[in-house]
């Protein structure tokens, strides 16, 4: 199959190009990144998403079987998409979030049927938004959408964790190498999947094609669940350390600007998704990609080059606040009794 994908490069999508690339011919559109020197069959199509005259002028002397788009966020980005795919390819990929799953869970087990709502994350929303889009004409016109909702997938460029810093990824191993509190919203025992994006790809890989996941949404996880405690203990262990965790209230670090969606809004619930449909319509789906072999391919990927491994001031400022505010906290109860 002649297979588009919209984006391409990303920490999840990087994965999924090189294993279609595999089976089909795979093209990229993006603005010319194309980080597979190696594989010659992956072709780039330069362009703006953001231009869509320039994007439809573009693209219109290719047919393509199927289209995933990667880098849709808003119900704007996937009318585009309609327009100029409908009645041209044979399946689209909508890659939404598992973050869409009502937040928070009623039940700790996560099915394709559980409702979506998410009062605290303008991403979740605006995801949310968008299947509503695609679902809406998918039942007018038979739009061939297939909607997929990664939950925290990674890759080797990742060092996946609740409360890290977004700027310099390696600022959670260098606090436990230097022996600093590792800081854990509540008491870190909500249970969590982590995915690596290799085993993700198989998912997708599987549905590609499948005429019969059109019209259907799926997510796509590893079945290996920890808790927060363990997945930090993990990664100190990769290091040959301990971590020395500290637990301070949710609320606390829902105080600071952008942090409440990626916690209130997603993980701090226990969320156990069954993969169930997946199988029945992937039976050879298996997620092969323990969180221990993981995180020890992103530790290898920062110790390589000396510049991956810096610090970020500021998350470690915020560590030490929310610190020096549990020891006050902790005092004050002591005063009391």
């Amino acid at each position: 199959m002649k297979i588009l994908i919209i984006g391409g490069t990303g920490v999840i999508s990087r994965d999924v190009s090189k294993l279609l690339s595999t089976k089909h011919e795979v093209y990229l559109f993006n603005r010319g990144r194309h980080p597979f020197a190696e594989d010659n069959k992956i072709k780039v199509i330069c362009g703006d998403v953001h231009d869509k005259v320039g994007m439809k002028r573009t693209l219109h002397e290719y047919q393509f079987d199927c289209v995933l788009d990667f880098i849709a966020f808003e119900p704007s980005d996937v009318e585009r998409d309609i327009e100029l795919f409908d009645g041209k390819v044979r399946q689209y990929f909508f890659i939404s979030s598992a973050s869409c799953y009502e937040r928070p869970p009623r039940h700790v087990i996560v099915t394709e049927s559980t409702p979506l709502r998410n009062p605290y994350w303008d991403y979740s929303r605006a995801k949310i938004a968008c299947e509503d889009v695609l679902v809406r004409q998918y039942r007018e016109t038979g739009f061939p959408v297939t909607i997929i909702r990664p939950s925290y997938t990674y890759n080797e460029t990742m060092i996946p964790h609740i409360f890290n810093s977004r700027k310099q990824r390696f600022t959670l191993v260098n606090r436990i190498l230097q022996g600093k509190k590792v800081i854990l919203p509540g008491d870190g025992n909500t249970v969590w999947t982590l995915t690596h994006s290799r085993d993700f790809a198989k998912g997708i890989l599987g549905l590609v094609g499948n005429s019969a996941a059109v019209g259907e949404a799926f997510h796509i996880t590893s079945d290996e669940l920890l808790t927060w405690n363990q997945i930090t203990q993990t990664i100190a262990e990769a290091v040959g350390k301990e971590a020395d965790i500290l637990h301070v209230p949710v609320e606390w670090i829902c105080s600071y600007p952008g942090y409440e969606g990626g916690l209130k809004g997603d993980k701090i619930y226990s969320m156990v998704m069954d993969n169930s449909k997946l199988k029945q319509f992937v039976p050879e789906f298996q997620a092969t990609v323990s969180f221990a072999e993981g995180i020890c391919e992103s530790i290898a990927y920062y110790q390589a080059e000396p510049e991956r491994m810096e610090s970020d001031p500021e998350f470690d400022r915020m560590c030490e606040e929310l610190e020096e505010a549990y020891h006050l906290a902790e005092e004050r109860l002591k005063s009391c009794r």
